[in-house]
């Protein structure tokens, strides 16, 4: 992973300070639903370590979220290089699982969450048990999944005096420890348009910004599955 492995590492660090500073997250199910949505995210990090090194890292997802369903895919470049088909490097014949290369699936029916991945190189769909869901960094939220923040946080989060020009999102924020958190929601189609959060002393900070397209595509990726196999998370494993 060289630097952005380490960037993540530290980023995790000091995330999970930050978590640690605001309100506890809310139970993983049983959300209110929102309307249909396409939506282009773009994520940014900045991490400043005690070394005096700067790393920053970006990159971009593409998100489709109907009733039940929440699909993200990465947006890669074509030089990208990416290989998730690789043996691993211990020889043992088992395929490398790069679950950044692969989109995935979300479902919640009967208030029964499942969670799959997909290979599109080996046209295969791969069930991750909730057992291994730290292993392809799900928290196992639907609200998480399918409002990209949960809204019950928001109770928590005092409305802000910044000043939005979209029509029915508002800036909310927290701030606590030294951490703080910015959110603009937008009401009517109920997604955050933008995330904000790091520290005060400036060592890390964090952005996501959320653009909902248009028009939606007529047909969802996950009903173009015809023909993939089916596979566990357990035939990645030694």
């Amino acid at each position: 992973m060289g630097a952005l492995g380490d960037l993540m590492k530290f980023a995790v660090l000091m995330l999970a300070a930050s978590c640690a500073a605001l309100p506890a997250r809310a139970a993983p199910l049983a959300a209110p639903g929102g309307p249909a949505l396409d939506l282009d995210i773009g994520y940014y990090s900045i991490v400043r370590t005690p070394e005096g090194v700067t790393r920053e890292a970006r990159y971009a997802e593409k998100m489709v979220r109907r009733p039940g369903h929440v699909w993200v895919a990465r947006i890669l470049p074509r030089a990208a290089g990416g290989n998730h088909d690789e043996p691993d490097a211990a020889g043992s014949g088992h395929k490398h699982f790069n679950h950044a290369l692969m989109a995935r699936h979300v479902t919640l029916e009967n208030n029964t969450l499942r969670v799959e991945y997909i290979d599109a190189q080996r046209k295969a769909v791969v069930a991750i048990p909730a057992s291994e869901y730290g292993n392809v960094n799900f928290d196992g939220s639907w609200a998480n999944a399918f409002f990209l923040l949960d809204p019950s946080l928001l109770k928590a989060m005092a409305p802000s005096g910044r000043h939005s020009s979209i029509p029915g999102a508002q800036w909310r924020e927290r701030e606590k420890n030294g951490m703080f958190e910015r959110v603009l929601w937008d009401e009517q189609k109920k997604i955050p348009l933008v995330i904000e959060s790091g520290d005060k002393a400036a060592t890390f900070f964090r952005r996501i910004e959320v653009k909902p397209q248009a028009v939606l595509a007529r047909k969802s990726p996950w009903e173009k599955l015809d023909g993939f196999a089916r596979q566990e998370y357990s035939d990645f494993l030694d």
